[in-house]
């Protein structure tokens, strides 16, 4: 006997003795699909590949203004580290928009109704260009206040004004790339940003030399020529995407009047799956700040060692992410096709290949353990705190690996937005920073006892998505018979 789930639309027996005979019912069924399982990786890894190599270049961006700013001296460093914290709150804003998007998109690429993909990224490049424009205002405006949210440093205020007031005028560039650039992956073009951001970065780098330390006859601006050469870059950028959308895209063509009209419906549909993750993205930065801040009233030493800690563990993660990425896409286009079976069987695949790709990453960061504490310049007591960190984030990326995929590809995928929000939130705001800020200014307890703490959010959050998972609650299709 069979009973439909209105959740799932999925057939699914009514009775099972016990887990194990579900267990083998599953497998049964997954072997009577059919599925190509070469494919199916060939096609995973197709956009896994470009998307590890686009975080890796987001981390090498930042890298190398570390780098050729730190030459120059330690407040201009921080100023525009500093500074760098109003663009990163806007990004978490677009991220959100972006995720909406691909929610959509995905789904209705599979579904093959690229008409409506259309209106879609015109929606959300009209949301991306209004948030832009908004902390453009603000940067321009009100510099000054601004940076004083994040230092009182009169010195490091004056060099983070002379930032923000340059590459303010490169937010609404960078809104237009990145909508355009995420929606593209969400449909499978995803070599296409790879390229983007990778010209973007040498072009970056290359001004950041010549503009900073006065190459060429230029004279040496410091961090207003690194200002400039972000500037320069981002409107490389989203030329390269205008030029990419004129001459190459045949699929989903940008249409002005999508940008000035969207339907009621969809704009909805947008703002109901984008809204919880953008609220999800800015309250995980809030939270990352706050781990920060805790330790941060801990030493220079804690602060040392946290931030190589934070490098090492976002570049054991660029793969990482980058599945989590291709997850979402790869089941949304499932969903969209109405394949759910085949959804389930991806989505074991997904958690499988996500274990995998976290246990590696943890295995890199045990490796560099000796050759960290060698390499850099370091206090002892910096280099003990450094050993226990990277021994922390060997497996915390392992859980950092599952949760994201499951949160941010395998739920959203079916527009499961409002779990990872409350996951998020209350995982890491009512546990790991409570617990954590308790132990250091109430327990008085120990930097590394603090930083298990602190980092404890991705161990918890393990049961409770396994648990989402395994309801079926995520396997929806979103997407509206009448759009199009």
């Amino acid at each position: 006997m069979y009973r439909r789930e209105a959740d799932t639309q999925a057939w699914r027996p009514a009775e099972r003795e016990n887990e194990g005979e579900e267990e083998m019912f599953l497998q049964k069924k997954e072997n009577s699909l059919g599925i190509d399982w070469g494919a199916f990786y060939k096609g995973v890894f197709a956009l896994v590949i470009p998307m590890a190599l686009q975080n890796l270049i987001n981390v090498g961006v930042t890298a190398a203004d570390v780098i050729m700013l730190g030459r120059v001296g330690e407040k201009v460093l921080s100023g525009a580290s500093l500074a760098g914290q109003v663009q990163y709150i806007m990004t978490l804003f677009l991220f959100g928009l972006t995720s909406g998007a691909t929610v959509l998109t995905a789904q209705y690429w599979g579904k093959g109704d690229k008409n409506t993909i259309e209106k879609i990224l015109g929606l959300g490049l009209r949301a991306a260009i209004l948030v832009t424009a908004i902390f453009t205002v603000a940067a321009l405006a009100i510099p000054g206040q601004l940076m004083r949210i994040f230092t009182s440093d009169p010195e490091v205020i004056a060099e983070g004004i002379k930032y923000l007031r340059i590459v303010a005028f490169s937010y609404v560039a960078m809104g237009i790339t990145q909508t355009y650039l995420y929606i593209m992956r969400s449909v499978e073009r995803v070599v296409v940003a790879t390229v983007v951001y990778l010209l973007s970065l040498i072009c970056n780098v290359i001004l950041n030399a010549v503009f900073i330390f006065g190459l060429l006859g230029f004279p040496a601006m410091g961090i207003m020529g690194a200002a400039l050469a972000t500037l320069i870059a981002r409107f490389l950028e989203v030329a390269l995407v205008f030029g990419y959308a004129r001459l190459f895209n045949r699929d989903i063509k940008f249409r002005m009047g999508y940008l000035l009209c969207t339907e009621k419906l969809l704009a909805q549909d947008f703002f109901r799956y984008a809204i919880p993750v953008i609220v999800n993205e800015v309250m995980w930065g809030l939270g990352t700040a706050a781990n920060t801040a805790i330790l941060g009233h801990m030493g220079s030493a804690a602060v040392a060692a946290n931030s190589v800690a934070q490098v090492a563990r976002q570049l054991a993660t660029v793969v990482a992410f980058g599945l989590s990425s291709a997850t979402a896409i790869y089941l949304g286009k499932t969903i969209g096709e109405r394949k759910l079976e085949e959804a389930k069987a991806y989505a074991k695949r997904f958690l499988v290949l996500s274990i995998v790709m976290g246990a590696i990453g943890g295995a890199i960061i045990l490796a560099a353990i000796p050759m960290a504490t060698a390499a850099l310049t370091l206090t002892s007591a910096a280099k003990e705190y450094l050993a226990v960190m990277f021994g922390v984030m060997s497996y915390f990326v392992i859980g950092q690996s599952y949760n994201s995929t499951m949160v941010v590809g395998v739920f959203r995928s079916g527009g499961d937005t409002r779990f990872g929000l409350l996951l998020d939130v209350s995982t890491m705001w009512c546990c790991s920073i409570l617990i954590g800020f308790l132990a250091a200014f109430v327990f008085h307890c120990s930097v590394p006892v603090v930083y298990v703490c602190l980092m404890s959010d991705e161990i918890i959050k393990l049961p409770i998505t396994t648990w989402r998972y395994t309801r079926y609650k995520w396997l929806k299709n979103v997407t509206r018979e009448n759009l199009g």
